[in-house]
């Protein structure tokens, strides 16, 4: 099965309320759509975007891929159309994970070990995953060894509201529901993040699993300081705590830390995670399969059970084909925890897709049809642009 041709899409979903929340104190939005949110200084869009890939083989069956497109998504698309494409048109469609490596290897020597580049390769692995799959008739998770887990235990992340009594509302309504796991974002915890666990902790009640994404806000010294006030409060996990490239700090919070530490979502290659664990290890890895790819996820979470890592996975905004990619490569990890849940994009999100891919306020249902077992549908159409 030979490659014949591979095309992008910019899918963009509009959306009422900004990802993580509305607008904080001293935020606005800019003439390109973005937001700077102020608790972190990263920017975010204020609509749902990725990047689609569409691979086509000789015979015209067709593979999907998606990966991030949050920012800037023309620079994924033109690193996919200008580099890639032109070094896999004709190409065999067989050892994939051998694929990657081959695409990885055209920019290494350049220093494009993430980023834009490495997210490129991830959409085009998750198609070639997907179009090999549906040519052996089988599910994806069926190519990459025996499934663990029928379905997925999930985190609900995300508590999108403006003030901290309408975020312990919108959590006790969940857990009404039936949702046992939380977790906020201390980017929009402007009352305070221990005010903020405090309450939370209050309303939920001992038995509630809640974690924190500090989303690399602090220093070392900062970190460890909040982290002491956090600890009793038991937080299930403290996510990413200082700057993704403060490697030894990070591994020295965790080694100190009364709170265990989850990282990783920001990682791309198990190249990234072997350097990591080797400075120490943490309780939680979290890799973005928008960020990796289904082989790279993998080679990851095979780095973690060698040092004993449970794998907690990172969802971010899709249409719902890297997460499908995502929850299949799930079902083989038997270190897995729970798979983290966006439920204010996944549910709007899906609607874009065939599938019977769901979640109830336990976990996913994994998706049953041949490859990653989701098709776009004609709603997908309504937000694609093609990118040549």
């Amino acid at each position: 099965m030979r490659i014949a041709a591979i095309d992008t899409f910019i899918v963009t979903v509009p959306r009422d309320t900004p990802y993580l929340g509305p607008l904080g104190p001293d935020e606005s939005v800019n003439a390109r759509g973005y937001i700077v949110r102020q608790g972190n200084g990263t920017i975010y869009p204020t609509v749902d975007r990725s990047i689609v890939v569409r691979a086509t083989a000789e015979d015209g069956s067709i593979g999907w891929g998606e990966t991030y497109g949050i920012c800037a998504p023309r620079a994924t698309c033109e690193i996919i159309n200008d580099l890639l494409v032109p070094a896999l048109i004709g190409h065999d469609v067989v050892d994939i994970g051998a694929t990657w490596d081959m695409l990885y290897g055209l920019m290494r020597v350049r220093g494009c070990w993430g980023g834009f580049h490495v997210d490129a390769i991830a959409a085009i692995d998750i198609a070639l995953w997907d179009l090999k799959a549906k040519s052996a008739g089988v599910p994806v998770r069926d190519l990459l060894g025996p499934s663990v887990h029928s379905t997925i235990a999930s985190y609900l992340s995300g508590l999108p509201a403006a003030t901290l009594e309408e975020r312990v509302t919108l959590a006790r309504e969940w857990q009404a529901r039936g949702v046992s796991a939380f977790k906020f974002a201390a980017v929009v915890s402007h009352e305070g993040v221990i005010e903020e666990m405090a309450a939370l902790r209050a309303a939920l009640g001992d038995d509630a699993a809640i974690m924190v994404d500090l989303h690399w806000k602090f220093d070392v010294a900062a970190a460890r300081d909040l982290l002491a006030c956090l600890a009793p409060l038991r937080p299930h996990f403290a996510e990413a705590p200082v700057k993704p490239e403060d490697m030894a700090g990070l591994a020295r919070l965790a080694s100190e830390s009364p709170v265990p530490i989850a990282a990783g979502e920001e990682w791309y290659t198990d190249y990234e995670a072997t350097n990591r664990l080797a400075a120490g290890p943490l309780a939680y890895i979290q890799p973005e399969m928008g960020h990796t790819g289904i082989t790279q996820f993998l080679r990851i979470a095979k780095v973690a059970a060698a040092h004993g890592v449970a794998i907690a996975p990172h969802a971010t905004i899709g249409t719902g084909i890297f997460l499908a990619a995502s929850l299949n490569a799930s079902a083989t990890i038997s270190q897995l925890w729970k798979h983290e849940w966006q439920h204010s994009v996944f549910e709007r999100n899906l609607a874009l897709l065939d599938t019977d891919m769901s979640h109830d306020n336990a976990g996913y249902k994994l998706p049953t049809g041949p490859g990653l077992g989701v098709e776009p549908n004609a709603r997908f159409w309504q937000h694609a642009e093609q990118v040549a």
